[in-house]
Formats: C-alpha cells, structure tokens, sequence
C-alpha cells in the first residue's frame, strides 16, 4: 500500500490547483489503463491526454483564449467528453446545451453563451437544420462532416501551457426551465475542483469504474464524472438509459460508483429479474436532482450492494446537503447533514431566519462551491443571492426545516406552494399522503385556479399496474387523512408524469392543463 494516499502525489490537496495537470498525471502513471469508455468504444489514459492536447491546441489556434467559452449540443459520446476536458485544458469553458429542447431555446442559448465555435452530433445539427442560420458561429459535427477530428490538430500537437484562475468560468449550464425561463448558470474552475477534491472521500479511485447513464450536460452528472477522473478511474457512459441494459452493464464492466436520479432507481428496483444480476463490485451509489422517497432508498440499501449517498443542492451551488443512508438509516425521510464548511439557513418572507423547527427557504453558502452568476443576466443574479454577515448565500426556492440532529427535511419548493383562501399548503405534504396510497406509485400535486379559493390543489397520480382504485376513491381516500384546508380538489390519473431529461417532475405542464 502506497504510503502516501495516491490523490495526494497527484495533488488534489491543494485549495485550488490545475484540473488538467491532475489527468496528465494519471496519463504519466497508468497509461494503458481505460479512462472512458462507450459502448465497444474506449480510450486509454495516453490516448486522453493526447486528444485533449489536440482540443486545446486547435482552440488556441482558433484564437479562443481562457475565459472564453465553446457550446456543445450533442448526445453522450466519448467524443463529447473529450472536447470539454481539452476545452478545460485550455481554460475556455464549455456551454452545454440540452438537444432535448426545442430549436428556438437551443439557438438563443448559443447566442447567449457568445460561444465563437459550436460541436453538434449529426442528429442534432438534423433537427436544428432550418435553425442553423441563426447560429453565427461556426459548427463543427462530432460524428460526421465537417468532423471533429477534421478539425483538430495533428497528433502530437501540444497546446500552450495554461494555468487557470479559481475565478475563471468552467463550463455554463442552462437551467432546465422546470420553473421558469432557462438561465446560465456560470460555475467557476473552483467550484469544479472542490467536486474533484472529494472523490476520495466518496471511495473513488485508481481503480473506481463510475457507470453514468444521465446526460453529460446536467451538473448530476459531472459532480461524478470529475472526480472519477480526479482519482484515475474509468468512466463507462451509457447514451440512453435502460434499466435492463444498465444492470447488464453493471454487472459486465463491475461497476464500483454510479450516479442515477430518484426515477432511475425506481425502474431498476422494480425490475422483477434485480436480484439475479451480480453487483457486488459498488462500493458507492448516488443520487440528486429530484425527491427521493424514503421507502426507494430503503429497497436500494435492502437489496442493492454499497452504499448509498444523497446530494441536496443545486446547479448553483452555495449550500449542499448529505445523506449517507447507509449510515442513517432512521433519516431517510431527509436529505441528510449540510455537507463540510457549508452554511445552510433557513429564512421566512421577510428574509429573517426562522425559529427552530420552523419551515423557511433554504439558503445556502460555501467558500467555493458556488456559481459565479447567471450569465448575462445581472439581475437574475441578484435575485438568486441573500447576504447575511458580509456572506453571500444562493436562494433554493425550497421550503425545509431542520430536526433536532441538524438533519434537513425538504417541505416543497417554494414556487410550487399553493395559497389556499390565505392558507399555504405545501404540495409535499399532500403527495407523501397519496403515495401512501395502496394502489399508487407516483403522484405530484399543483395548484390550479379557484373562484372561491384562489387556488386549490390538484393531484395527478399514476396508480400501480394491478390498480382498482379510481381517481374519485383515491381523492376521498386522500382527503381523509388530509387537514380541511388541504383537501385535494381532483384527482387526474395518468400514465406517466411529465419529467424533464433528469428526472424532475415538469409542473408547469400539469398546472397548464388548468390554465395555470
């Protein structure tokens, strides 16, 4: 055994230091050894190294400097990645653009991000084809022509040296406009390298495989991809999640960490074959980005080996919270402790912190885990910050409180709360009652327009496959463990519930279907 940890020869111990020095390094000490892999596809450590010299000596020769930024819209690929660790390597940042969404939110997010060159995958560049003349700047195809290894350097060119900035962008990720209109969130070269700087707290290795099926342009995925590579690891990256694939996958490749959202768990636990797969070889599982219920992360630590770690926070950053379940288990209801050096408040309308087990807005702080600001947009900005003591927070929107241990129960978001006839009724609440429900698997609860009330709130539940229960049984069901103020007005049965690309639960749809 290596006297002295491994992450610490290659030096992520420092405050701040040089992400892309840190991979040359794995390149110099294992590079034979598999770093990402797709598919049939995979690329060793040197060969890494090489293609991300490439990235950042043609950016170079393009005359794109640090600080600057290149967009990619694109499905997951080896490829993809490979562009945003060159883009690293050279301190420009990479703008990463959902290809899920329309062509008129794609190209305004490309224009906003000024980026002077775009990376699309053929199918893609398809879809925006009757858009493309509003993109400016010139595109190159990471599958096809003009391609990208057209595009490149030759090999063996070698960009010139760049040192980052803590203050320097990374990459920008758009909001997912669940609640609102798609903003840039600018995370710095800092808040990345604290990501990296925890893989070995989180049991990543020399010898981790990380197996990622959500897409390289959500922040749910880069806070495990960064600290694979951190620590040497290999990434597997599946395109398109599958439940049955993705435990095939596990079990083939012996998957030691992976990433997955609430939804994610939920398909593979109900798999009736689960338990025939071997997965023995996690040490790890994560979760983010979306509720998680209590008796999901009690089935996964029953049946699924490792443990078990649930990330509160946002794309933002400012004040994350954990939840190691497998430590405490009686906490599952909560998303856990907040996470070293963070700062979480709890503040009411007025912007004054809340009394002990009382429910306020959760603000967050932490010296570096924290987005620089919403690109071009200033105001936003501000809006999103709450200061208190010469610190700056980052408002979630959420509605918590803290139990005695410390520990943080999320009561809703706070865009979502219903005012009924002046009364606030957290949709949390009412779902926790309908999930209860024998026959239902999954329900989300808004509020639609009341002549009488204001609002009152709707329910749309999506009920188990042998189900007998009607909407109108579900609701008076509900209703009888429910306070007066909180009845459920209707009750809308569904097959599915809208969910964005990772899993968040879409509200603003089903508030539409009410006018709303």
């Amino acid at each position: 055994m290596d006297a002295v940890p491994r992450h610490e020869i290659i030096g992520l111990t420092p405050a701040f230091g040089n992400p892309g020095a840190v991979l040359r390094e794995h390149a110099r000490q294992r590079p034979g050894q598999r770093a990402i892999m797709c598919g049939d596809e995979s690329i060793m450590w040197s060969e890494l190294d090489q293609r991300m010299d490439r990235v950042a000596a043609t950016l170079q020769r393009e005359g794109i400097v640090p600080t600057q930024c290149v967009a990619i819209c694109a499905g997951t690929s080896i490829d993809y990645l490979v562009l945003f660790l060159g883009a690293m390597r050279a301190g420009v940042a990479v703008a990463l653009i959902s290809p899920s969404l329309t062509p008129r939110a794609i190209t305004g997010m490309i224009a906003d991000s000024g980026a002077p060159r775009v990376f699309m995958d053929r199918t893609n560049a398809d879809v925006l084809s009757a858009a493309r003349a509003q993109i400016a700047a010139p595109v190159t195809l990471l599958d096809a022509e003009p391609s990208l290894e057209s595009w490149l350097a030759a090999p063996g060119a070698r960009p010139t040296h760049v040192e980052p900035r803590p203050e320097w962008p990374f990459n920008i990720i758009y909001s997912s406009g669940t609640t609102g209109e798609p903003k840039g969130i600018v995370q710095p070269f800092a808040m990345r390298w604290t990501h990296m700087q925890r893989g070995p707290a989180h049991g990543y290795d020399a010898d981790s495989i990380t197996l990622i099926s959500t897409p390289l342009y959500s922040n749910t995925t880069l806070v495990s991809v960064f600290p694979t590579l951190a620590t040497g690891g290999a990434v597997a990256l599946m395109p398109k999640f599958d439940a049955q694939r993705y435990l095939e996958l596990a079990e083939r490749i012996h998957a030691t960490h992976t990433m997955l959202v609430p939804v994610q768990y939920h398909r593979i636990m109900a798999r009736p074959d689960f338990d025939r797969y071997d997965l023995s070889a996690f040490r790890a599982k994560f979760s983010t980005s979306a509720p998680f219920a209590a008796d999901l992360k009690r089935d996964v630590l029953a049946r699924w080996p490792g443990g078990l770690t649930e990330f509160y926070g946002m794309t933002e950053g400012g004040g994350t919270c954990i939840l190691q379940a497998h430590v405490h288990r009686d906490k599952l209801h909560t998303v856990g402790l907040p996470a070293p050096g963070h700062d979480i408040r709890l503040i009411d309308e007025s912007g004054q912190e809340v009394g002990p087990g009382e429910a306020g807005e959760v603000m967050g702080h932490s010296p570096s885990s924290i987005m620089t600001g919403y690109h071009n947009r200033r105001e936003a900005t501000a809006e999103a910050e709450w200061f208190r003591n010469g610190q700056r927070f980052i408002r979630t929107g959420d509605i918590g409180r803290f139990d005695a241990e410390g520990f943080l129960t999320l009561v809703d978001r706070k865009k979502d709360m219903i005012i009924s006839g002046g009364f606030n009724i957290y949709p949390g609440d009412l779902e926790t009652v309908l999930r209860a429900h024998p026959d239902v698997l999954e329900a989300a609860v808004v509020g639609v327009p009341s002549v009488e009330w204001g609002e009152t709130p709707a329910a749309f539940v999506v009920t188990r496959a042998d189900a007998a229960a009607s909407a109108e049984s579900i609701r008076a069901w509900a209703n009888e463990q429910l306070g007066r103020m909180q009845r459920i007005a209707t009750v809308e049965l569904m097959p599915e519930l809208p969910r964005s690309s990772i899993g968040k639960v879409l509200k603003r749809e089903l508030r539409a279907r009410y006018g709303g």
